[in-house]
Order: C-alpha cells, then sequence, then structure tokens
C-alpha cells in the first residue's frame, strides 16, 4: 500500500514528537523534583507510544515495520490511569495506597502479549489488514505460538473503556473531596490555582471514553483510531501550552522546594495549600484584619478555619514571609494610602500608625523605613 501522509497523519506524528520532548522536560532538571511532574513525564511518553503505533498504521508505514504491530497495545490500561497517579500526586503529593496494584493489568497484558508478538511475520501482516485494511487478501501461515489462550483478546477495549471509566471517576471523585474541603463549589468559575486547572484538566480527559465508544461504534476494527489518537495529540498539546504559560500546575520555585524542607512531614498537600494561600488573601484584602493590633497567627488560622500549622507553612512555602512580616507589608501599605490621601492630612503620624494596627509608633516607623525606604513624613512629603 503506498504511504499515506496527510492532515491526520501530520497531526498525530507531531503529537508523538511533542510528547517524547514534554517526557523528558518533566523527567530531567527541576521539574523532575517534583512527584507529579514525574509522573505527568510518563504520561507523555505513554501517549506518545500509543500514538506513534496509530500513525504507523494510519499513514501505511505498518507494512515496513511488521514486527511492531500492536506493540503499544499494552499501553490501553495507562491512558487513564496516569493521569489518575498525577491527580492524586498533585493533591496528596503522594500515590495512593498499594498504588504497584493499579499497574497489574498494564503488566499482565504486556506479557501476555507475547502470545501474538512472538509470531511469524505473515501473522502479523494479517493482523495489520484484519484491523485497518480488510479488502487485502490473508496470507497463509503456521502459529509458533498459541495466539491467545485465554481467549481475552477480543475483550481489549472492553477492558480499556472499563479502565478509563474507573480512573477517571477516581480522578474527578478526589478533585470533587478536594473542592469539599476547601468549601468551595465543584463548579466555581473564578480562577482557583492550580485546583480549577485540574478540574478542568481532569474533565478534558473524559472525552477519552465518549470518543473512545463513538469511534468503536461507528467504525470498524481500528479504521477510526486516528480520531482517537488525534484527541491525544490535543491533550499533549494542551499540556505544553499549560507549561508554556507558567501553569500552577507544573510550576517548580526552586525557592519553595528549599523552603519545604522545613515541612517535610506536614500532611499540606500543594492544592490544599494553595487553596489557603487564595483564601488567606481574599480574607485580607476584603475583611483587613491586619488593622488589629491584636491579631495573631492563631486567631487568623482560626478565621480561615485552617491548623496555625498549616497556615504558617504557606507563608513560608508560598511567600516567603513571616507572619508578623506580612502583617507589616499590608499595614504598611494601608498606611501609604493614607499619608497619600490629603482627606487624612490632619491626622498625625502616631494616628496614622494606631489606625494601621501599631501599638507603637517607633515599630511603625521602623518597619515603613525598611519596606518603603523612607520614613513616614518623609513619605508624605514627597510622595512615592
Amino acid at each position: 500500500m503506498p504511504v499515506r501522509i496527510d492532515f491526520f497523519a501530520i497531526v498525530i506524528l507531531l503529537g508523538v514528537v511533542q510528547g517524547v520532548l514534554l517526557g523528558g522536560l518533566f523527567l530531567t532538571g527541576t521539574r523532575a523534583k517534583v512527584l507529579s511532574n514525574r509522573i505527568m513525564g510518563w504520561t507523555m511518553l505513554a501517549f506518545s507510544a500509543a500514538i506513534f503505533e496509530v500513525f504507523l498504521c494510519y499513514s501505511n508505514y505498518q507494512f515496513q515495520v511488521l514486527w511492531t504491530d500492536n506493540y503499544a497495545e499494552p499501553t490501553n490500561f495507562l491512558l487513564a490511569l496516569l493521569p489518575y497517579f498525577f491527580i492524586y500526586a498533585r493533591l496528596h503529593g503522594h500515590l495512593p495506597k498499594g498504588w504497584r496494584w493499579h499497574l497489574i493489568p498494564f503488566f499482565f497484558w504486556f506479557l501476555y502479549s507475547g502470545f501474538w508478538q512472538f509470531q511469524p511475520y505473515d501473522y502479523k501482516y494479517n493482523s495489520y489488514i484484519d484491523a485497518w485494511h480488510p479488502e487485502l487478501p490473508y496470507k497463509s501461515f503456521e502459529y509458533w505460538l498459541p495466539e491467545d489462550p485465554l481467549h481475552i483478546r477480543n475483550h481489549v477495549n472492553d477492558l480499556t473503556l472499563i479502565s478509563m471509566i474507573i480512573y477517571i471517576w477516581l480522578s474527578l471523585r478526589d478533585i470533587y473531596r478536594a473542592f469539599k474541603k476547601a468549601e468551595l463549589s465543584f463548579w466555581v468559575f473564578q480562577r482557583v490555582a492550580p485546583l480549577t486547572q485540574l478540574r478542568n484538566f481532569m474533565l478534558i480527559t473524559t472525552l477519552f471514553p465518549l470518543v473512545f465508544i463513538a469511534v468503536k461504534l461507528t467504525f470498524k476494527q481500528d479504521l477510526g483510531d486516528y480520531l482517537l489518537g488525534s484527541l491525544i495529540t490535543f491533550y499533549i498539546y494542551l499540556t505544553s501550552y499549560l507549561v508554556i504559560n507558567h501553569s500552577a500546575l507544573f510550576r517548580v520555585e526552586s525557592a519553595v522546594i528549599e523552603n519545604r524542607k522545613k515541612y517535610e512531614k506536614s500532611s499540606l498537600s500543594d492544592d490544599y495549600g494553595e487553596l489557603i494561600l487564595q483564601r488567606l488573601q481574599a480574607y485580607l484584602r476584603e475583611e483587613k484584619p491586619y488593622l488589629e493590633n491584636d491579631v495573631t497567627l492563631p486567631k487568623l488560622a482560626q478565621r480561615l478555619s485552617v491548623s496555625q500549622h498549616h497556615l504558617s507553612q504557606v507563608l513560608n512555602d508560598r511567600l516567603n514571609q513571616s507572619f508578623f512580616d506580612l502583617m507589616a507589608m499590608y499595614r504598611v501599605e494601608e498606611a501609604k494610602n493614607m499619608l497619600a490621601d490629603k482627606a487624612f492630612s490632619h491626622l498625625k503620624i502616631d494616628e496614622i500608625a494606631e489606625r494601621v494596627g501599631y501599638n507603637s509608633t517607633s515599630a511603625f516607623h521602623t518597619a515603613f523605613k525598611r519596606i518603603t525606604g523612607k520614613t513616614p513624613a518623609q513619605f508624605r512629603t514627597n510622595g512615592v
């Protein structure tokens, strides 16, 4: 058969290349220090292996490399499992208990595939044309091994679909629980990165079983697999976009990694920590607790319904600040607004210090000079 290179063949091949590049990116350098990134690296490589087989078959290159026939079939059992591992690692910082058991279907199918991999080329030729070119004549041959001793290979599509549904459901369940724990609606529209990104990322993954069912019901054998390959390519390029866009799903700062050594035994996950930060910033912006001269870390943690330890960890990990530094920053910013506003020109410096939460005028002067480089009086006279 002549080689077929058309729009779909090019799209899928580009997806293979991009997936391999992303896999290498996630599995090396600073990003590889984060468990969820390493899992995403293996996800990209598994996706690339799966769609490269689709490319070979769709383009007719499979005739040139018959020995690779169905080499990627075991990856069917990774297409939803690895994204589930990624979601779980992002939410909890580790893999689910007994995670190795989840890999049994993949390893079983990998070993079981030996029965059809170690067959003569004429068998592989027949296998390929049966799936992609049923109009061509078959060749006669003798089996070297039993092809399917357990008589389960005809059910590989059913087993793949079941695997997809189970792991997509588990992923969405864990994300829903994370939203509930953060006292947020699962369908919240405002940006609460990276939890909403995780949700959106996983909702796109739900297209896999839907398209899989539609393709298998519409096309005989594997003739529609190029559509599945194109969908996986879209998934790979979406991941690329999020990386290029510095998505919170994959961002890793070296300072954060160093700070976390202090909290190695903490139960705080990345995403719950991000949610605490979002709630803290919203509370500071709307309620302005820093204007109270008796506000403390335990009081603030209680109002946010989080533990004092987790709040302290968020401040150190994500803002590189102590509680007192954070209060000083917000208080000085409030004082700057008052000093620049003519409506407050009648107030003395010590009165402004008291209004922004300071009991001691000297402490206010020290904090103001450290943050702005000017005294309050100089700022009132000269401005920014």
